[in-house]
């Protein structure tokens, strides 16, 4: 019903818009004509409620959905030890229709669709988050394109492991590396170390996104250690759809729109966030970050915890120049940190969260 409705609105469009090209000729007609489409444009639309409910009637691209996505719904279709299965899985085929209509779609229908579809996704992520405390809410940033053989990669998974078993909700941007980290922290919450450095050595086998068995050493440890208890969120998007969302994480608000992504994430975070090495994208964050809690954008600043202080003090010297302006009162209200050690971040954290 929705796609026959859309469709002779579409139709009726293109009458319109031929009609509008024929008036060409007089003014006072083109004006007649152009003043007819307003019209009847704001008829056909009277209200978001109409336009949400037709998306609701038949699913467009993308879909209109009611709840986050999970592991077991992004990832449906796909079968452990066979990685060729992943295009089947409803993740691939959403990513390839994004590719084929267009990152940059001109057309009403697609754009219209992806933009309900973000909708739907931000309203049930706010939905979810409304059963934590807001500052028990920390985001980890970092490059995708850390190695699961990583010191850092490891260090993450033990920070997020603990502050997960301490009741907060970490979140990330969904995808591999630093982010994977996370995620497969908290889904190994309540096990033992021993149980952690297993499911390390299986990750080991395919240590970079890049490689075949990425996903399915993933799904391996998630079958061989289930996880009932604990949450984590990951906010992953299309735009970088050639990155896997990892499946570590327990609910996933994959979206369309990056830059809606990344402000939510940095939204959200107001529990603090911890950097761990990154290039380009995670510089993009600080520095948004940095901006919130000048302007103390949400009622007060957040921590900013930057964890390998030669990353971040030499190879990318982002924390001197941040301690710079913060001296200089360019910048204002930052709480900055800097450390190698797993227990500083963790006390960080939770130091900032005893304030209230």
């Amino acid at each position: 019903m929705a796609d026959n409705y859309l469709e002779r609105q579409y139709e009726q469009y293109q009458a319109r818009k031929a009609a509008w090209e024929k008036s060409k000729k007089t003014t006072r007609r083109k004006t007649a004509v152009v003043k007819q489409v307003q019209e009847a444009s704001y008829q056909e639309i009277a209200t978001i409620e109409e336009l949400i409910s037709l998306t609701q009637e038949k699913q467009l691209a993308g879909n209109y959905r009611h709840e986050l996505y999970t592991p077991e719904t992004l990832y449906q279709g796909y079968r452990e030890g066979e990685p060729e299965s992943y295009r089947q899985c409803y993740d691939y085929r959403v990513y390839q229709h994004y590719l084929k209509t267009g990152k940059r779609c001109r057309e009403v229908k697609e754009n219209l669709a992806r933009t309900l579809h973000d909708h739907a996704i931000s309203d049930a992520m706010y939905d979810f988050l409304a059963h934590y405390p807001e500052k028990k809410v920390v985001g980890i940033m970092g490059g995708h394109g850390l190695l699961r053989t990583d010191e850092a990669y490891r260090k993450v998974t033990h920070i997020s492991k603990q502050l997960t078993e301490a009741g907060y909700l970490l979140i990330s941007g969904g995808g591999p590396g630093a982010m994977e980290a996370t995620h497969l922290g908290a889904w190994m919450a309540g096990r033992s170390e021993e149980e952690l450095q297993q499911a390390f050595r299986i990750l080991e086998e395919a240590p970079s996104f890049k490689e075949e068995n990425w996903l399915n050493t993933a799904f391996r440890i998630r079958r061989l250690f289930p996880q009932t208890t604990y949450e984590s969120l990951g906010v992953p998007t299309w735009l970088y759809g050639h990155e896997p969302a990892t499946p570590f994480a327990t609910r996933i608000a994959k979206l369309f729109e990056n830059a809606l992504r990344e402000d939510d994430i940095l939204t959200i975070a107001m529990g603090g966030i911890i950097y761990a090495p990154g290039s380009a994208g995670t510089m993009q964050e600080i520095f948004q970050d940095a901006v919130q809690n000048h302007y103390l954008s949400f009622g007060y600043a957040s921590p900013m915890i930057f964890l390998d202080s030669q990353y971040w003090t030499e190879e990318m010297p982002v924390y001197p120049l941040l301690q710079h302006l913060l001296k200089k009162g360019m910048y204002k209200n930052l709480l900055l940190s800097l450390t190698d050690c797993e227990e500083e971040v963790i006390a960080a954290v939770q130091s900032f969260t005893s304030e209230e």
